[in-house]
């Protein structure tokens, strides 16, 4: 039986359990979803639970209204600049360090505006899926600021550093089909359709054989900064994990079932 569980709407932060699947989702539509302090902060608190649940196999990240995030909160940043780097950057870089090293995998589910902090979380995910409704802005120069989140990290490595240079430099504004072309979404959904696809790609995901799945996210992420010998041994014993797994067992004597 399906069991979901949701917190209490005027919340920044969303949930919704469905078994092995829990949805996380920004919830202040009337700003964006910017995120501010109590965001992050509650952020934080439910990637560690969910990090530390072992049932868990799929996390999605969303949001609410018309934009997935459209950045930090300038409000926030009008106010209290000083706490920018320790209540809201920091909660957020754990809580993205938590999501890039456990076996879990994180789909993003994106539409509308998406700036600056919104980005860089965007393409913090493992797997990315958006409405075509969807643009992506850089936006961290426009407010004196060099970028924060990992958008450095993740962005010439998606992109290359030529045009890294170029989105970050000269803000470059990337529609939903070009983000597809570039790689930087997996798939690109009618704005109408993308609650209905995400859920149909996050059960697929929920369905792969947890182990196999959690060790291909560490071997692809790891594998960009070792050299290959380091990345052999790695894959090794990654697959020596798996073949002591019951799901190694019950797939093999499914295929061969099914070729007899």
């Amino acid at each position: 039986m399906t069991q979901r569980e949701s917190i209490m709407p005027s919340s920044p932060l969303k949930t919704e359990r469905n078994g092995a699947l829990l949805h996380l989702r920004f919830n202040r539509p009337a700003s964006l979803n910017a995120i501010d302090s109590a965001m992050a902060g509650v952020f934080q608190q439910s990637v560690e639970q969910a990090v530390a649940d072992p049932d868990i196999r799929v996390i999605v990240l969303s949001g609410e209204g018309r934009s997935f995030m459209a950045g930090g909160d300038i409000a926030q940043f009008a106010a209290d600049p000083d706490s920018i780097p320790d209540s809201l950057i920091e909660p957020m870089n754990q809580a993205i360090d938590l999501l890039s090293r456990c076996d879990k995998i994180v789909l993003g589910s994106v539409q509308g505006p998406i700036a600056g902090a919104g980005m860089s979380l965007a393409l913090a995910c493992d797997l990315l899926i958006a409405a075509d409704t969807t643009r992506f802005s850089f936006a961290y120069t426009a407010l004196g600021v060099s970028g924060d989140l990992g958008i450095t990290w993740t962005l010439p490595r998606q992109l290359g550093l030529r045009r890294a240079m170029s989105v970050a430099l000269l803000g470059e504004t990337i529609k939903a089909e070009e983000a597809l072309a570039l790689d930087l979404v997996n798939q690109l959904v009618p704005a109408d359709h993308l609650e209905d696809r995400t859920e149909e790609l996050a059960q697929r995901l929920c369905r792969l054989p947890a182990l196999a799945a959690g060790n291909i996210k560490r071997l692809l992420r790891s594998g960009l900064e070792q050299d290959l010998i380091s990345q052999l041994a790695a894959e090794k014993q990654a697959f020596s994990q798996c073949i002591a797994h019951p799901d190694f067992d019950n797939a093999v004597q499914g295929f061969l079932t099914k070729r007899s």
